[in-house]
């Protein structure tokens, strides 16, 4: 993604300076319309009229070259989707990013702009930066699908309140006989105990295929929107300068 070319009358400016000043500007759609443009290559016209040329000989060309065009239209979406399951999507976000406001839900998260990515470099430049900007709409609709795998299986959702009331239960002996300074080795009898009764009745409620279905479900879910988001202007960017001039 060189943007700006090398020539000694003009300042060279690094692509990953560049493309962190867009970031923080709000025009990283800049670089997401440029790469569906450099991926784009045309078909030599030689090729084209030699391809025409045999296919008009025989029945039998024309069935391979439909067979070598689908081929050929189907490899490099097949390389973007590869791309994307072999992601790591997490790799640029950082804490600061759950500490920013949360985009709206219609326009900011939902938004209008979708499209399927160009290549992998634009499928990986949109989850990054998706993934940043989103990260607490993700949060929440990760916390959301978990309840409802929760409601779907009421016996990991009994096992988990049961285990709440539990430890509850634990708390409130150790408060109401102060066992913390009179019995210490009591405390820690208890603990185990209770941690081991803790797994064994999560285990037998199956909770951990409710969080393992949680997980597989919000991470597709996070990764099918984050490809296919077109990086239009983050809302509650434009909105900050829109403030800031105006004060």
């Amino acid at each position: 993604m060189a943007l700006f070319y090398r020539n000694p009358l003009s300042l060279s400016v690094p692509d990953d300076a560049f493309e962190s000043w867009l970031r923080d500007t709000g025009y990283l759609e800049i670089l997401d319309e440029r790469s569906v443009t450099s991926t784009e290559s045309p078909i030599p016209p030689s090729s084209s009229s030699s391809r025409c040329s045999t296919d008009c000989r025989s029945n039998n060309s024309v069935a391979v070259g439909v067979v070598l065009g689908l081929v050929t239209g189907i490899i490099p979406s097949v390389r973007t989707v590869l791309s994307i399951l072999t992601l790591n999507p997490f790799a640029k976000l950082t804490s600061d990013d759950f500490n920013k406001e949360t985009p709206p839900w219609t326009i900011g998260f939902i938004g209008p702009s979708y499209s399927f990515p160009a290549g992998p470099s634009q499928a990986r430049m949109r989850v990054h930066e998706n993934v940043k900007r989103y990260a607490r709409n993700y949060l929440f609709l990760s916390l959301l699908i978990f309840v409802c795998s929760l409601y779907q299986m009421p016996k990991s959702l009994l096992g988990l309140l049961g285990c709440l009331a539990l430890w509850e239960s634990m708390w409130f002996c150790f408060r109401r006989w102060n066992i913390e300074q009179t019995l210490p080795v009591l405390r820690i009898i208890l603990l185990y105990v209770v941690q081991f009764l803790t797994a064994s009745l999560l285990f037998y409620c199956n909770l951990q295929k409710v969080v393992m279905a949680a997980l597989i479900i919000s991470y597709a879910v996070m990764i099918a929107h984050a490809s296919f988001r077109k990086l239009s202007p983050s809302i509650v960017g434009v909105s900050f300068q829109q403030n800031k001039y105006k004060t």
